[in-house]
């Protein structure tokens, strides 16, 4: 049975290494003493994720990534929203390529399934490094 589930709505589905995704993910939950359940990723458009933002938050902004938390004791387990058009935004701010951003998108939602928030204070910093370690675990990424 497979744990991982990728598609779109509203947008083509962003190009990646989704098997070489898969295990890095599956590395970075077992640092955190986690395992992989089922986790969802649905890839989107601004529009969608702020109609998602809206409907579930309510929220009535735009974001990079919402995540939706299934997890059960030690499993992850998680439905998580992507905007590919906010993604290409903040890489082209950050001066990161858009694959590099969309790494650190997919990993922040696997991060805050691990118990890591990022609305506190001190806790963006926090979410950052673990953003930058998780990062470090994938070669293509790490260069």
């Amino acid at each position: 049975m497979d744990n991982f589930i990728w598609t779109s709505e509203k947008c083509k589905m962003p190009l990646f290494n989704q098997h070489l995704v898969e295990q890095w993910i599956n590395k970075v939950a077992l640092r955190h003493g986690r395992r992989v359940g089922h986790l969802n990723y649905i890839f989107c458009n601004d529009e969608r994720i702020l109609e998602v933002n809206r409907q579930f938050l309510q929220h009535d902004y735009y974001t990079d990534i919402i995540t939706f938390d299934n997890c059960r004791g030690r499993t992850i387990n998680g439905d998580m929203f992507i905007s590919v058009d906010t993604v290409r935004t903040n890489a082209e701010q950050v001066g990161a390529t858009y694959n590099q951003e969309l790494h650190r998108v997919i990993i922040h939602g696997v991060l805050h399934l691990c118990g890591i928030n990022d609305k506190g204070p001190g806790e963006r910093e926090i979410m950052e490094a673990h953003e930058n370690e998780a990062l470090s675990l994938i070669p293509e990424i790490s260069e």
